[in-house]
């Protein structure tokens, strides 16, 4: 739905038109077939759909989230751990009622949910398949898996079709989203974003057997080296904002790729080290002191590559 309004392809199209879908506002024709910020047309492009098992554990579970990772990106952070097909360098295209079968396909092969990853660049076509794929019997939640750089007007598209918002936020520097992402209106922006999220979805609600989330929000951040500083005051924000009506996702496991060495300095040096365990366990305690309650957190090694799947078109 677009408030309110059901999504059909002719409005699909128009927003394809003249696209001011993400904050970037590229107005890019890409119905015509020019190419966005996100690096994307209007065709549906992904570059992967399969059984995903390293979310956190009430969107993975046993079974695994059925995880669809669409191919470009309107954020374009410098060190994306999955830069290949944020880059749109991977992925096949696919239609509307291809992708409406892949989210059904998913369902019956188990998956927990069906998990939307970056998939705000087409979110009109995103929509009219769940539209399609929900009449002919998809039940499962559905996650919106997102940078939360992010249209409020976008998100709107999403009410009473999302259960689960799972956003990033990423810096409260304004300094680091210029440096790093190109957005230095990111934390603003963001912010926005995971207000509408949380309007629409509210408090979490669990499967009491499963222990599954059916519908909530959980915010993930992505602990960056030597930005500590900058972790605890999102950590601050969130707290004082929310409370523990939402959950809160720490996560430690950035992965210097092999494309970083080609920044400039100083975000060559800043960003070609993983987080150390000291960095980590200051912001893990700074949020048990501020009395953050629900929340998860990451054990053992996980920077690592091993954690990036595949984008081999699987499941397409």
């Amino acid at each position: 739905m677009c408030s309110g309004i059901k999504m059909t392809p002719k409005k699909a199209e128009e927003l394809m038109h003249d696209c001011t879908l993400c904050p970037r506002r590229c107005h890019a024709q890409r119905r015509a077939g020019a190419v966005g910020y996100c690096g994307q047309t209007a065709e549906i492009t992904a570059a992967r759909a399969a059984l995903h098992f390293w979310e956190e554990p009430c969107i993975s579970g046993k079974q695994g989230s059925g995880a669809v990772f669409f191919s470009g990106c309107s954020l374009q952070c410098v060190f994306c751990q999955n830069h290949n097909i944020a880059l749109g360098k991977a992925g096949r295209g696919i239609s509307v009622q291809r992708l409406a079968q892949i989210f059904l396909e998913l369902q019956e092969q188990g998956a927990a949910n069906i998990n939307l990853v970056t998939a705000a660049h087409f979110l009109p076509q995103v929509c009219l398949a769940l539209d399609t794929a929900k009449a002919q019997g998809l039940s499962v939640p559905i996650v919106y898996n997102t940078s939360s750089y992010e249209e409020v007007s976008s998100l709107r598209m999403l009410e009473g079709l999302a259960d689960i918002y799972l956003p990033d936020l990423k810096y409260r520097s304004e300094e680091l989203a210029r440096r790093f992402s190109h957005a230095p209106d990111y934390f603003e922006y963001a912010c926005a974003a995971i207000a509408e999220m949380f309007r629409q979805v509210g408090t979490p609600v669990f499967d009491p057997h499963s222990g599954l989330m059916k519908r909530g929000l959980i915010v993930r951040h992505l602990l960056l080296p030597g930005q500590t500083a900058d972790s605890k005051r999102i950590l601050r924000y969130l707290h004082n904002t929310y409370g523990n009506d939402i959950y809160v996702s720490i996560m430690n496991q950035y992965t210097p790729l092999e494309h970083l060495t080609r920044l400039p300095e100083p975000d060559r040096t800043i960003l070609s080290r993983t987080v150390t365990a000291a960095e980590y366990q200051r912001v893990l305690k700074f949020a048990r002191t501020i009395g953050i309650e629900n929340g998860f957190f990451q054990e053992g090694e996980t920077a690592a590559e091993s954690f990036i799947p595949e984008f081999d078109s699987r499941g397409l």
